[in-house]
């Protein structure tokens, strides 16, 4: 419950990608030429035009045996890679990809088709495995050295172009990686691997996404010592991270620690929902809904705040101000009104104080027998305690 927000404000939908061409002209690895009118080219195209599959296979093996010698072997197993892609024989793509990867080890366009195909076949194990390798080939292309013959100048223009090109195919990687992490149901093996996606592409545009949903992770599966890493490390990069502000103030707020930190961090996320931007693929009526719970998170944490440092005037105007705006969330709706019932308590309105534990009791939550057992005993009750 304490991390929806976090998943839902940060999550991004990868369902529907499309797998974008990689051009010629962005080659990171072996280039192969292919002369025009050759018997490769021939074979080649012949290969390309074919559109029955058996037949597809039997060229691409005649080539192999007749054609494919020396540097054309990558060609062949380039060809093998794809058609058994296309065919969603995972396991023979991985295996002519292995070839590849052994005759070429930087070859970044063979790298987006085994990380496609592990993402595919739903085979995280892979899947993380090639896009470490993609990420591996990116960093040593990044960092090469002038080939003879060119110089540095000259090296570096063409790096940033070829890179440029190759955008969308990174970005392609990236997102198949990040999803894969994401969509684990285990909460702690998603936090480690989101973390370990960060640390894969830290250029990333999902790395602190992914960042912010491992530290939420880790708190759901009660690791606070990691929570906190990931968290504070966030928020070190990024001091505006609104998901990470809320996650801390939420959680000194509970453990009643910090509570001057936590405060801070609790007002500078209520100032920064007022003007942040919504992202793009975004609805309005998303991007509405998602200010509005996490405006009310921090408005609820400043009130839990409040209570532990016994103003509780203040902490019944935060909670009720955040209770329309957490409603749609039954969870952090109910956690809203058990604490404004304790602080109601606290003020002595006892009136007020059982209307605000009713409402948490009227939804299904951790907090629904914890408010109907507050109802029970509060007509005795002068004093509220958190």
């Amino acid at each position: 419950m304490r991390n929806k927000l976090i998943l839902s404000a940060l999550f991004v939908s990868l369902l529907l990608l499309v797998w974008p061409a990689l051009p010629a002209y962005a080659q990171i690895g072996k280039f192969v030429p292919i002369q025009a009118g050759s018997d490769a080219d021939r074979a080649v195209t012949e290969i390309n035009a074919a559109t029955d599959a058996a037949q597809k296979l039997a060229l691409i093996d005649k080539f192999a045996a007749s054609v494919a010698q020396g540097d054309m072997a990558m060609v062949a197993d380039d060809l093998y890679v794809n058609y058994y892609l296309a065919a969603k024989n995972y396991d023979k793509a991985f295996e002519y990809g292995e070839k590849l990867f052994a005759l070429d080890a930087d070859n970044f366009s063979n790298a987006v088709n085994m990380v496609r195909a592990a993402a595919e076949k739903g085979d995280a194990e892979k899947l993380f495995a090639y896009g470490e390798k993609a990420s591996a080939i990116l960093q040593r292309y990044k960092t090469s050295a002038a080939p003879d013959g060119l110089s540095e100048d000259a090296w570096a223009n063409r790096k940033t172009q070829t890179l440029q090109d190759a955008h969308d195919n990174v970005t392609y990687v990236e997102q198949l990686v990040f999803n894969g992490a994401y969509q684990m149901r285990d909460v702690t093996k998603r936090a480690g691997a989101l973390v370990r996606f960060a640390q894969m592409f830290p250029e990333s545009a999902y790395a602190s996404q992914a960042l912010g949903v491992a530290a939420a992770s880790y708190r759901q599966s009660q690791n606070p010592a990691k929570m906190l890493e990931v968290a504070n490390g966030l928020l070190a990069k990024d001091p505006n991270n609104l998901g990470m502000l809320i996650l801390l103030a939420d959680y000194y707020s509970e453990k009643g620690e910090q509570l001057d930190k936590a405060e801070g961090e609790a007002k500078k996320a209520i100032s920064l929902v007022d003007v942040s931007k919504k992202p793009e693929g975004a609805t309005e009526e998303q991007w509405q809904a998602q200010n509005a719970l996490q405006k009310g998170l921090a408005l609820s944490a400043l009130g839990q705040i409040n209570i532990q440092k016994k103003d509780n005037v203040q902490a019944v105007q935060n909670l009720r101000a955040a209770a329309p705006l957490l409603k749609p969330d039954e969870g952090s709706y109910a956690r809203n009104q058990y604490r404004l019932g304790f602080a109601l308590l606290n003020l002595k309105r006892l009136p007020e104080a059982k209307v605000a534990f009713t409402e948490a009791a009227s939804v299904n939550s951790p907090y629904k027998a914890l408010a109907q057992e507050k109802l029970r005993s509060a007509p005795a009750t002068t004093a509220g305690r958190n």
